[in-house]
């Protein structure tokens, strides 16, 4: 059994679908369509800059989709294939979630971009710019994690937000708490903490208030049940149930997302290969994630999707 994936924030670049866009008629109507719903020339910002730009969670998020979604366009239209038949399962590492409900038909695109847009917009008026921080932490399992972030709150929010791999998982809070979870790490056996660039506090208690834009926003979203399964972030469990859906999104702006236990649970029901469109991040904690052998395939370029429609 096969799984499709889809890449959270961090996987975006200048210059990402560009050449897919020069090859492929189909990749520049995805495009184009985004462009429309935003009112925004962002496959532009996609194709040429400034990185900075790109870079604020209300473009980046957008795109990152656009550009899965284009691969995954090509991929069918030009290869012939539907994914109900070729997939069993889609999931989407956070915002890639939305990418997954777009490929499985739950969401339309130009509904899917405009919530993603609504999204980051959303994070990024949640918590003042300096208030809130996050930290990879390499070498930590989600027990030493949760150790550490627990240790390090002192009555501000820290807490687990990504369980990526057995040895990555990311934390998120308060600023200071987080300082001072970097500074522990060595005292609770983790290898190192590293600050990251980012500019909110994802996927924790500070995000109630993007929450609730979300929650508003989604009610009004038409959305219907995915052609395959979603596994959830939140729950790390198969959902199909357009209500179900709708809640687990809400919950997800501020809850943990679960990758690791959505690989584990996905290789459990049959998957034995892993098909990341649109970046190259999944597939390194899949493989990580997997307690057997599991083929985990990234897909970006036409060559790519040209040796993928082999093995189909």
């Amino acid at each position: 059994m096969r799984a499709f994936i889809f890449p959270g924030q961090g996987s975006q670049a200048v210059g990402m679908g560009k050449a897919l866009a020069d090859a492929s008629t189909v990749a520049r109507e995805v495009f184009q369509e985004v462009d429309d719903a935003l009112g925004q020339n962002l496959f532009k910002l996609m194709s040429e800059g400034p990185e900075d730009q790109l870079t604020l969670t209300e473009n980046a998020q957008p795109a990152i989709m656009a550009n899965a979604i284009a691969t995954l366009r090509v991929l069918e239209r030009e290869g012939g294939i539907r994914l109900a038949d070729k997939a069993g399962f889609v999931a989407g590492h956070s915002l890639g979630e939305y990418s997954a409900l777009c490929a499985a038909d739950a969401l339309d695109l130009a509904t899917t971009a405009k919530l993603l847009k609504l999204r980051g917009q959303a994070m990024q008026a949640a918590v003042p710019v300096g208030l809130g921080a996050m930290a990879a932490l390499l070498g930590a399992d989600i027990d030493k994690a949760q150790a550490l972030a627990d240790a390090a709150a002192e009555g501000e929010v820290c807490t687990v937000a990504n369980d990526n791999d057995p040895g990555q998982v990311v934390i998120s809070g308060h600023k200071g708490a987080i300082e001072r979870a970097v500074a522990l790490v060595k005292d609770h056996g983790i290898k190192r903490g590293v600050l990251l660039p980012v500019s909110a506090p994802f996927h924790c208690p500070l995000m109630q208030p993007a929450a609730d834009a979300m929650a508003e926003a989604l009610d009004k979203a038409a959305l219907r049940a995915p052609l395959v399964p979603v596994f959830a972030n939140v729950t790390a469990a198969p959902v199909a149930d357009p209500d179900a859906i709708r809640t687990l999104l809400v919950e997800q702006v501020t809850g943990r997302v679960r990758w690791r236990e959505s690989v584990v649970a996905m290789e459990a029901a049959g998957v034995g290969q892993f098909v990341e469109f649109g970046g190259k991040v999944l597939g390194p904690m899949v493989k990580r994630s997997a307690a057997g052998e599991v083929e985990a395939a990234s897909v970006i370029s036409m060559d790519d999707i040209e040796a993928l429609l082999k093995t189909l």
